[in-house]
């Protein structure tokens, strides 16, 4: 994570950086990355018990509440922490206004340049700018957006595109002398036109690629997590023999099947197909049948040394989780942030 961060560092060229920690770090522990990041300009994250786990866990610098405030009374701990709120709606610069207090706080206005989830459109950003300008509460104020398609490849015609969405956030933001928070993890290790004041990498500090087109390997950053567990028993198939449930997987000849000791109810992808690669004893070999929830099955026929008590990597360095994450269908986000609590965690530098 340390390694992942200074990367990110080299490519921000002297740009604020934000390491974004939600979801519990993806996955990987607030507290954790709180000591990983140290070297971090400030930390991005979504809800208040994490902002105050990670004060107690003694981060001192800037945290960025990326989707502000919910309710009038957040406004409390935004204060008492010292957070810097997003605010994307109206209703948000209501409870600004209506707050009493005299201790002043930074906030980013997020500006909809066509992700269409949060922020102001043209119509009524500048209204919602000379609000919190005139706002004594109002400390330093960031202009920031958020991209949709950062992670396309260039050559890939699409709609909205980067340049797009670059140019709609200078058409809003017009003349407005703020700083600037415009690039993820993509934008930052893809797009280096992209510009802005403030960087927020988030799935590059822990290790997997920012799009199809690029590994992580490819980019120069190590996988933070490492998913193992051990063989736990083994069958010898014959042809014809169905392997797990719905019968999904038959043997076409002898099979030597593994049974690992993970399942979904520890966050593997219930959905894995067939194929999908596990490392067994450091051997890349095949999930064969469906996934339960508390065990994998894999065909051991090329690791004929593989026995009771091997060590399996689920994922980690010998298979990226992007693989399994693509072979599932989905994202690398999805099976960080899904690892089961009952996992147990051994810290390693």
């Amino acid at each position: 994570m340390r390694h992942n961060l200074a990367l990110a560092r080299s490519h921000a060229r002297g740009r604020f950086l934000w390491a974004v920690v939600k979801a519990n770090a993806y996955g990987h522990g607030l507290e954790r990355a709180v000591r990983a990041f140290a070297e971090a300009d400030g930390l991005a994250l979504l809800d208040l018990d994490e902002a105050q786990r990670a004060r107690a866990a003694g981060w001192t610098r800037p945290i960025l509440l990326l989707e502000g405030c919910f309710e009038p009374r957040d406004l409390e701990t935004v204060i008492g922490l010292d957070l810097t709120p997003v605010v994307h709606s109206s209703e948000q610069i209501d409870m600004l206004e209506r707050a009493r207090t005299s201790a002043p706080i930074d906030v980013h206005l997020k500006l909809n340049t066509g992700m269409n989830r949060l922020g102001f459109v043209a119509a009524n950003a500048g209204q919602a700018f000379r609000r919190l300008k005139a706002m004594p509460v109002v400390r330093n104020l960031t202009l920031m957006m958020h991209f949709a398609n950062a992670d396309r490849r260039v050559d890939q015609a699409g709609p909205v595109e980067v340049a797009e969405q670059l140019a709609e956030f200078d058409r809003i933001a017009g003349n407005w002398p703020e700083p600037r928070s415009v690039a993820n993890s993509a934008a930052l290790f893809l797009r280096p036109e992209v510009g802005g004041d403030m960087v927020r990498p988030g799935i590059v500090l822990y290790g997997a690629a920012t799009d199809e087109a690029h590994s992580a390997h490819s980019l120069g950053v190590r996988p933070a997590m490492r998913l193992e567990s051990k063989l736990i028993a083994l069958q010898q198939l014959p042809p014809g023999q169905a392997i797990g449930y719905g019968s999904r997987t038959t043997a076409r000849q002898a099979m030597r099947v593994g049974v690992i000791a993970c399942g979904y109810a520890d966050g593997y992808p219930r959905n894995a197909p067939d194929g999908t690669p596990v490392a067994v004893e450091g051997v890349r070999v095949p999930l064969v049948g469906r996934v339960s929830m508390d065990m994998i099955t894999v065909d051991l026929s090329t690791v004929p040394q593989a026995g009771v008590g091997s060590t399996v990597e689920l994922w980690g360095s010998q298979v990226p989780i992007d693989e399994v994450a693509n072979a599932a269908g989905t994202v690398g986000y999805e099976l960080m942030c899904a690892l089961a609590a009952r996992v147990p965690v051994v810290e390693t530098n």
